[in-house]
């Protein structure tokens, strides 16, 4: 008696299915509905934020995609004569060697800069004379955005 009233819902489940998906599947006025729409993204997540004068390194940090955005300032410390430089420089923190020159700049100024390579723990070099500076480093982490066309 189980086993027939089994077989009777297996029978039911198997030729109402494909019909009740096809309802499900339909917009408010009986047409199909739109598939959802994806665009590709970067999401940036913040890593850490330096500021300073002179010559600095920061801590070690890893990066799981490779991506780097660095968003940076340098404004001058006086009103002097000072040749004024700003550079910053991303290294491998396991063998030191320079990743990627991110700024070269004489003076003061603002900007974006990029890195882009492997996944790696990384640190920033700093070389600076008669400027104050600050920057941020964020991780770029690709994704997508999917909006629901029904909307």
């Amino acid at each position: 008696m189980l086993r027939a009233r089994s077989m009777r819902l297996l029978i039911v489940v198997t030729l109402l299915g494909p019909a009740v998906t096809g309802l499900a599947c339909r917009g408010r006025n009986g047409a199909p509905a739109a598939a959802a729409k994806s665009e590709p993204q970067i999401i940036w997540r913040p890593v850490g934020s330096w500021s300073g004068h002179g010559d600095r390194q920061t801590e070690s940090f890893h990066g799981e995609t490779g991506a780097l955005r660095v968003t940076w300032e340098a404004r001058a410390e006086s009103e002097d004569r000072v040749p004024e430089t700003f550079r910053l420089t991303a290294h491998s923190a396991i063998s030191g060697r320079v990743l990627a020159e991110v700024v070269d700049r004489q003076g003061a100024g603002s900007g974006v800069g990029y890195v882009s390579t492997e996944p790696h723990t990384f640190y920033i070099s700093v070389e600076s004379t008669g400027l104050s500076w600050t920057f941020s480093v964020d991780e770029g982490i690709a994704g997508e955005v999917v909006s629901d066309s029904r909307r």
